[in-house]
């Protein structure tokens, strides 16, 4: 079988990693680059830069990789949906939830795959964390909280730090949870000098009760990725950024030191850090983008679907409103 022909919009700072791996992947050749800024970091070789997507769509491809600016992705998405070619759209799919269903509903109606980068369900950690927790290892999930800080971006313009990074916190929570989101409460901050909000922190629950916390900045020197899962067994800490997953469980020896047993509420067990194979996920996520194209077994359920990235959105949207109004803001069933 011939290669799929896969096309790269926007050939930025994600788009740089992005022609890299597609090299890398079997079964799949860049076949085309456009940007009509050109090529900032060098990585179209010996391709022609289309200045358009219509020009890279005349190349012939089966599947794009549309990694522009937010504001761009609707006009792109359904430049593609329209010439009937699969696409993998950066996250978040949209600026906003009716430039979101506008994009879900014209894939939907061409047939076509459509996935959003939320990369992180493609991290080793959690990966192996969601298979842990569906095997039953953490018993009832009761809480999920993550950090994700980090030193302000340059390149981000468009959004906020909610739709920019807390949709990577919206989609991995609901993602291990296996439930949406029912309600959140929120505080922003604008701190940078920029039209957007560049700090968040809200709690939620979500629609099976699992209650979680959330703080996302732009603002913070050190770079932090963790998201951590507390259930009737202990609590399992994944780092995405070393893709390292430890379980720290309840102990089983008893406590005699009363008032310690008294602060702790359940005493301290084993603590174990999995060895896991690490692949990396941007390279992962493409091969599941490629699966889904080829129609191959189970590949639909390794991707996020345009209807999942879509309510990311949504529940960012709820956040910011939250933050607005000072109250909490409960989503619709």
């Amino acid at each position: 079988m011939a290669d799929l022909r896969i096309g790269l919009i926007g050939l930025g700072m994600m788009g740089r990693h992005h022609a890299r791996v597609i090299r890398e992947v079997e079964g799949v050749t860049l076949a085309g680059v456009a940007d009509s800024y050109g090529d900032p970091h060098g990585v179209a070789g010996d391709l022609a830069i289309s200045a358009s997507v219509d020009e890279l769509i005349d190349l012939g491809i089966d599947g794009a990789v549309v990694a522009v600016p937010t504001f761009l992705h609707e006009e792109v998405a359904l430049r593609l949906a329209e010439a009937g070619v699969h696409a993998l759209v950066e996250k978040p799919i949209a600026g906003d939830v009716e430039s979101g269903t506008r994009v879900v509903e014209a894939f939907e109606r061409a047939g076509l795959v459509g996935a959003v980068g939320h990369i992180e369900r493609f991290n080793p950690a959690l990966l192996s964390l969601r298979e842990r927790i569906e095997a039953g290892e953490l018993g009832e999930v009761y809480q999920i909280a993550t950090r994700r800080q980090g030193p302000f971006p340059a390149r981000i313009a468009d959004v906020g730090v909610v739709k920019d990074l807390a949709t990577h916190d919206i989609d991995l929570t609901s993602w291990l949870a296996r439930s949406g989101f029912a309600s959140v409460s929120a505080h922003t901050a604008l701190r940078s000098g920029r039209e957007f909000e560049d700090m968040v922190s809200f709690t939620a629950r979500l629609r099976n009760n699992v209650i979680t916390n959330h703080l996302v900045n732009w603002l913070s020197p050190m770079k932090e990725r963790v998201t951590v899962v507390t259930g009737e067994f202990g609590s399992f800490v994944a780092d995405t950024i070393s893709g390292d997953l430890t379980f720290y469980e309840n102990g089983t020896a008893r406590t005699e030191w009363e008032s310690v047993m008294a602060f702790r509420g359940v005493s301290e067990g084993s603590v174990l850090r999995y060895a896991l194979t690490k692949r990396e996920p941007l390279r992962v996520e493409h091969e599941a983008f490629r699966d889904a194209i080829l129609g191959r077994e189970n590949a639909p359920a390794r991707i996020v679907t345009m209807r999942e990235g879509l309510e990311n959105v949504r529940v960012a949207e709820a956040v910011l409103a939250s933050a607005e109004q000072s109250a909490t803001v409960v989503l619709p069933a």
